[in-house]
């Protein structure tokens, strides 16, 4: 086993599905190890001598239809407690709701900010930590942290798919193997990632080993390739919808994740 495995296992850092506490940077494999810190248009009739009252009708409702609805001007589901903790300039939103606090699925809808309102983007399946969600994240419990995240770190072992955000074009460093809690294999894992700033210092590769508040509070948590199970403490999405992310998210948008079980970011 050479030194840089070694590390791993000694840091542990929560981010990967496994069966055992395999660390590091951000993995989430279980017997696995990285190789290094890894419109339409319509016609309608006229009729010659309408009623003042048909006239009084919208034409969307003469047509049988109803006018769109207006946007939220506040994110949908979300109390005023992880409102609050929203910022202001923020016109990019990744909003994950678990299905309940020990529950290891998820939907994740990205939301974007425009003059009219959040407009939301497409629901998608997604899984998280073993355990569900925690207000108090520590490195090993198995629960993904509760709260708003700024996004603007990627990488992965496949090459840059366009992304705006910083990215990290690692093959070995981002090199996955092993299986996960349900004997799913790992490896693609890691083909493309983004670093959800929970005690990561922004600006940085999502393989830094930093933890600004401690090892103890865990790390390496990462929107990840989805492999099919729970992870350690990350938010996983099919291979296409991480692909899509990366084109999506701007830094001049002020991307964040906010992320929990439905109850907690209702508060």
């Amino acid at each position: 086993m050479h030194a840089l495995y070694s590390r791993y296992i000694r840091t542990t850092a929560v981010c990967a599905v496994t069966a055992a506490a395999l660390a590091g940077l951000a993995g989430c494999g279980a017997g696995g190890a990285m190789a290094s810190p890894g419109g339409d248009v319509r016609t309608m009739a006229v009729t010659p001598a309408a009623s003042p009252a048909a006239d009084a009708v919208p034409a969307a409702g003469r047509a049988g239809r109803s006018a769109p609805a207006p946007l939220p001007q506040r994110l949908p589901g979300l109390g005023p407690k992880t409102l609050s903790m929203v910022p202001d300039e923020a016109r990019q939103a990744v909003v994950v709701t678990g299905e309940g606090p020990s529950s290891s699925r998820s939907t994740v809808i990205l939301y974007e900010r425009t003059d009219a309102g959040w407009a939301a983007g497409t629901a998608w399946p997604a899984h998280n930590a073993l355990k569900g969600w925690t207000d108090d994240h520590r490195e090993g419990d198995l629960r993904s942290p509760i709260g708003v995240f700024t996004l603007t770190d990627a990488g992965g072992r496949l090459a840059d798919p366009g992304t705006r955000l910083s990215y990290d074009h690692a093959p070995r460093g981002f090199g996955l193997s092993g299986t996960g809690f349900q004997g799913e294999p790992l490896a693609g894992s890691f083909d493309y990632v983004v670093s959800i700033n929970y005690n990561h210092v922004p600006g940085t590769t999502p393989r830094d080993w930093t933890r600004p508040m401690g090892g103890s509070r865990g790390g390496g948590i990462w929107l990840h390739v989805d492999h099919g199970g729970p992870t350690q403490g990350c938010v996983s999405l099919a291979q296409d919808v991480m692909k899509q992310l990366l084109r999506t998210l701007d830094p001049a948008r002020h991307p964040v994740v906010v992320m929990g079980d439905a109850a907690a970011l209702g508060r």
